[in-house]
C-alpha cells in the first residue's frame, strides 16, 4: 500500500495555528511507516488571517471565512492533492460549499467521529466544542444521524468550554483544567459514555494534561481518516481512538 495508491493530502491550516501543526505530528505519529518514503505527502496553507468561524456562524455581519477557505482548497487542488482535510471542526460549518467549490473529496471529520463512536458501541456522546460548533448542531445532527444521543453542557458549563479554547489555548496560555473537568463532570452526570473533543485547541488539552477515560478526539480522527483514506497503512494502536 505504499506505492501507487498514496494520496496527496491537502490541508486547509491556520485555524488555529497550533493545531495544525499538532495535526501534522498526529498524522506522521499514526503512520505505519520505517523510512521518509512512507509517510503521507502533504501541502498545508497555513493562513490564521482566515476570519473567525465561530464569530461568523453567530453573527453574518462579521467577515465571511468561506471565500478564503474556498481559495485556499483550489489552490491546494491545483497543485495536486487528492483528499483535503481542514484541522478546525468549527469549519464544517462550511463543509458542505467547500467541498461543492472543488475538485475533490473533503474529509468530514466530524460525521468521521460519529461513526467511530457508533462503531465502537457508543450509545450516549458529550460535546466540547465551541458556540458556533453547538449553536450549529455540527456534532449533534451527525450523531443523531447513527442513533447516538448528544449531550451539551450547561450555558454555564459552555462558557468554561469557550474560556478554555479562546482565553487559554488561542491565547498561548494554560488551559484552566478546573473548568474543564467541570464541564466533563457535568456530561457524565448527563448520561455521556464518551466526550467528543470537538475543537481542535481541545486536542491540545489532551496532548498536554492527563485527562483521562472516555475521551475522543476529533482532530485524531481526522488524522486517523487522512492517513487512511490517502492509502497508507495505521499503526495498530490508533484504530480505537477513545482513550482508556
Amino acid at each position: 500500500m505504499h506505492t501507487s495508491e498514496k494520496k496527496v493530502l491537502g490541508v486547509i491550516g491556520g485555524l488555529g495555528p497550533i493545531a495544525t501543526a499538532h495535526f501534522m505530528e498526529l498524522v506522521i505519529r499514526m503512520t505505519d511507516a520505517q523510512t521518509d518514503q512512507q509517510h503521507l505527502d502533504m501541502i498545508i496553507y497555513n493562513f490564521p488571517s482566515i476570519p473567525d468561524r465561530t464569530g461568523y456562524i453567530l453573527d453574518h455581519s462579521n467577515p465571511n471565512p468561506l471565500p478564503r477557505m474556498i481559495a485556499i482548497g483550489e489552490n491546494l487542488v491545483a497543485q495536486g492533492a487528492q483528499f483535503i482535510a481542514i484541522p478546525c471542526v468549527t469549519a464544517h460549518y462550511f463543509y458542505k460549499e467547500i467541498e461543492s467549490a472543488i475538485s475533490v473529496s473533503v474529509i468530514n471529520g466530524v460525521r468521521e467521529t460519529a461513526a467511530h463512536l457508533k462503531e465502537h458501541g457508543i450509545r450516549t456522546a458529550g460535546i466540547m466544542a465551541t458556540d458556533g460548533t453547538i449553536s450549529a448542531r455540527l456534532f449533534a445532527q451527525e450523531l443523531e444521524n447513527v442513533g447516538i444521543t448528544p449531550v451539551i453542557p450547561s450555558a454555564k458549563r459552555q462558557k468554561d468550554v469557550m474560556h478554555l479554547i479562546y482565553n487559554n489555548i488561542k491565547a498561548n496560555r494554560k488551559a484552566d483544567m478546573e473548568r474543564f473537568h467541570a464541564v466533563s463532570r457535568e456530561l457524565h452526570e448527563n448520561g455521556a459514555q464518551a466526550i467528543i473533543l470537538g475543537c481542535t485547541e481541545l486536542s491540545l488539552i489532551k496532548r498536554d494534561y492527563a485527562i483521562g477515560a472516555g475521551f475522543i478526539d476529533a482532530m485524531e480522527v481526522l488524522a486517523q481518516r487522512s492517513v487512511v483514506l490517502c492509502g497508507e497503512e495505521l499503526k495498530e494502536e490508533y484504530h480505537c481512538l477513545i482513550s482508556n
